[in-house]
């Protein structure tokens, strides 16, 4: 039989059993979790940006708004969201996640992240290429109109962590006057990694939009149970997004899964976009010592977070 005398609804059918045997949508705990499906995809749009009014959230989860409405009572009774005043609309309301919400959409996400992980590691890079060439040309035909490149979280590939050394050292030189001393840590840093990389134990993560990366962060293992998180950093395009909080929950999700006692960081005290991102995610500030490492006055700063 030929391409071209294969009947295309059978075709679909066929496709679509397949897939759904493949990633598990018809289990009734999604990712493992207690969650349904439908559920994850609603805590998902609530959790991944802004909030949204509900209707937003039915829109971009494909759910009827009467399913969606009995979801966010569970969701509301299991202290997940909250639900805050519209300024721009006083007959809605807008929809957040709690720091119970929060907890369990970054587990979700590390399991996720873990579960297409594994279903890629067979393919070889090359077929990884046409797989996802494949995908977003079935997007392609079956779009209402051709999309936006996606802006996805994933783990990192090879030369990705090198590539971003150079984009914060030349960020943080314009903005901020740090020099060459920055680079050449942030390159000990990034070799360190790579050298002991594990990926039971160590993880990074790339903001990519259409191949085009925009921001990345790495966990790494700090010894007698305590992971680091390392070099998070935004392009200026990507900033206010809610990227920065993307990162940073993936990381926490992965050091829990991974089994760690606590997550640890070191910023400085004038990353205030950074630090307000790591104190909603339930980090606290432990220390704080000035210093001169990279050419100006600054402060740093170490934060931790109990797992």
């Amino acid at each position: 039989m030929t391409v071209d005398t294969i009947d295309p609804v059978a075709a679909v059918r066929g496709f679509n059993r397949f897939y759904t045997r493949l990633i598990g949508a018809l289990d009734e705990g999604h990712l493992g979790s207690s969650f349904t499906l439908a559920e994850g995809r609603a805590l998902y749009e609530i959790g991944h940006g802004e909030p949204l009014a509900p209707r937003v959230v039915a829109e971009r989860a494909g759910l009827d708004p009467g399913y969606l409405s009995r979801i966010l009572k569970r969701f509301e009774a299991d202290d997940l969201i909250a639900r805050d005043a519209d300024p721009a609309d006083g007959r809605s309301h807008l929809l957040r996640l709690t720091p119970k919400g929060r907890t369990m959409f970054g587990e979700l996400q590390g399991r996720s992240n873990l579960a297409v992980g594994a279903l890629l590691a067979p393919l070889a890079p090359k077929d990884r290429v046409r797989l996802t060439r494949a995908m977003e040309e079935v997007r392609g035909l079956l779009g209402s109109a051709p999309a936006a490149p996606e802006i996805v979280v994933r783990p990192h590939r090879e030369g990705e962590l090198s590539y971003t050394v150079h984009r914060q050292a030349v960020l943080y030189s314009r903005e901020y006057g740090w020099g060459l001393p920055l680079e050449a840590l942030m390159a000990r840093v990034v070799a360190e990694f790579i050298e002991a990389f594990d990926a039971d134990r160590a993880r990074a993560f790339v903001v990519d939009r259409g191949g085009e990366i925009l921001g990345s962060v790495f966990v790494a293992d700090g010894g007698e149970g305590v992971a680091k998180l390392r070099l998070l950093y935004l392009e200026p395009a990507a900033r206010g997004l809610g990227l920065g909080d993307r990162l940073v929950g993936e990381c926490v999700a992965f050091a829990r899964a991974a089994g760690y006692r606590q997550l640890s960081l070191w910023t400085q005290s004038v990353l205030t976009s950074a630090r307000r991102i790591y104190a909603a995610h339930g980090f606290r500030l432990v220390d704080s010592v000035p210093h001169t490492q990279f050419g100006p006055e600054l402060i740093g700063e170490t934060w931790a977070l109990d797992l």
